[in-house]
């Protein structure tokens, strides 16, 4: 079962990193340099979002961490 949860956490893993690039690619601060009313998107949404997705990505790391084999192979 951990190797699904291995496997499960990886691919969650790979997602959210994808998501984190099309969130930078959005470059938010070049979009504060025009006037609000030109603005596709709220910068600052955008900006809270990157948070929340590196948020996510810290705890899966930490997840992934738990559920590795030691090197003595106790898990």
């Amino acid at each position: 079962m951990q190797t699904d949860e291995g496997e499960f956490l990886h691919e969650f893993q790979a997602e959210v990193e994808e998501e984190l690039d099309i969130v930078r690619a959005s470059h938010p601060q070049e979009a504060l340099d025009g006037s609000p009313a030109e603005w596709l998107f709220d910068p600052t949404d955008i900006e809270r979002e990157e948070v929340g997705l590196r948020s996510v990505l810290a705890a899966v790391e930490s997840l992934e961490d738990d559920v590795r084999p030691d090197a003595d192979g106790d898990k």
